[in-house]
């Protein structure tokens, strides 16, 4: 009798990156290995690699995401890159426009663009990437913005963005609240749900999405792509001890440290205070964890509770050879 497959077997799986950084090591090093990490998921057969744009985070190193974009690209064969987002905030629409542009032009049908609103930052640091603090309040401008300067030269407008203009990068729209979920609806755009670092509102955002969701030139049907921590080793007791680099820090980022990455250590006990430990569960409350059976039943409930098209994953292991792996155990369960 055949084994039935398995309901992931045609849900994407993507890659959603921070550049983790251990303490001690250099930005060159973990760059590098960022690649590495890439180079694997292009040859397993991942759907996308997405950086994050952080700023002022001594851990992080993806602030100058569409640089990044570029190196991977550059280095890969078939996944498609992309941000994952770019705070359009922090950025005028025609650089945006001119970078990701370029990207399409140098590497065709492989590029993505995620957009958010939230600063990836502090204030102070949002200030220092520009001055309008009420950047944004006109997120939904700037997107209609950004699409002209990506489409079709339609003979109007002044301003042009070359390269980049009849590019029709893709535009996702990334949230944890509501506000991008009603938006990405609005404009019949894909939509990604940070559920990697805020679970709260997931349920909330995801109907009012499919609900609202209006038929566009890029989508005729809503796509929700979910993003995931992820902790997958080949045992459920070695992924457990493994995900305490995760909660390590989370724990340095409520207490306002720095977020290097940090060995995993055999109990969390000691580490923090209860109301601490509550708030880390609750900022990593839709970890996958475990080992491959375990990963396998998780992601299935999930697509069978929300039926989302597509999971974007968070893996920051401390171990290079241990996220690779991780990656292996992924793929092997889509069967």
């Amino acid at each position: 009798m055949s084994q039935q497959t398995s309901i992931l077997a045609d849900i994407p799986f993507s890659l959603l990156e921070l550049a983790p950084m251990r303490q001690g090591s250099t930005v060159g090093e973990t760059l590098h290995n960022s690649l590495q990490y890439a180079k694997e998921a292009d040859r397993l057969g991942f759907n996308r690699f997405w950086f994050a744009e952080h700023h002022n985070m001594p851990g992080i190193a993806s602030a100058a995401t569409s640089v990044l974009i570029g190196y991977i690209a550059g280095n890969t064969q078939r996944i498609r890159v992309g941000s994952g987002g770019i705070m359009l905030p922090n950025h005028a629409p025609l650089v945006v426009a001119e970078q990701f542009g370029t990207l399409e032009s140098l590497y065709p049908g492989r590029i993505d663009l995620g957009l958010g609103r939230a600063p990836g930052s502090d204030q102070i640091t949002s200030r220092a990437l520009n001055r309008d603090t009420s950047r944004a309040e006109q997120f939904p401008e700037e997107i209609s913005e950004l699409q002209t300067l990506l489409g079709p030269y339609n003979g109007r407008h002044a301003v042009r963005a070359i390269p980049g203009e009849g590019t029709n990068v893709p535009i996702w729209l990334l949230g944890s609240s509501l506000f991008s979920a009603q938006l990405a609806a609005q404009r019949g755009l894909p939509y990604v749900f940070a559920g990697h670092f805020a679970p709260r509102f997931l349920y909330d955002a995801i109907e009012i999405y499919r609900r609202d969701f209006k038929p566009s030139q890029v989508l005729d049907k809503p796509y929700v792509m979910l993003g995931l921590p992820l902790v997958a080793a080949d045992t459920d007791e070695e992924a457990q001890f493994l995900g305490t680099t995760s909660k390590q820090r989370v724990l340095a980022l409520i207490r306002g440290h720095e977020l290097w990455l940090k060995p995993p250590v055999e109990t969390m006990d000691g580490l923090w205070s209860a109301q601490e430990e509550t708030y880390v569960d609750n900022f990593l409350g839709l970890s996958v964890i475990g080992g491959p059976a375990t990963i396998k039943h998780r992601l299935e409930m999930i697509v069978k509770e929300l039926g989302v098209n597509e999971f974007i994953f968070t893996n920051d292991l401390y171990d290079l050879d241990k996220r690779k792996k991780a990656l292996q155990i992924l793929m092997e369960i889509k069967q």
